[in-house]
């Protein structure tokens, strides 16, 4: 069984690259920046894919951090982007 667990173990791992995004995007919406500009930063868009970046917002530390209203309104403007 531990073989099963191990084979299948990185479907639910987090990259540090997106734990690092997440810290940058509380960090500077904390600022008083708008979560729109932060996720438009290249920082940001260096380092995360659009899907990756859908999935940063799902974190509850950053739903948390920012609000669920801000939340929805990022992915609306994620999904813009992607069908661009």
């Amino acid at each position: 069984m531990a073989i099963f667990k191990n084979l299948f173990s990185f479907l639910f791992q987090r990259s540090t690259a997106e734990d690092r995004a997440a810290a940058y995007v509380i960090r500077e919406h904390a600022r008083g920046r708008a979560l729109s500009e932060v996720l438009n930063d290249r920082y940001v868009r260096n380092r995360l894919s659009a899907e990756q970046q859908a999935r940063l917002l799902d974190r509850p530390e950053v739903i948390h951090a920012i609000g669920a209203d801000m939340i929805e309104d990022a992915r609306a403007g994620i999904a813009a982007a992607e069908g661009a």
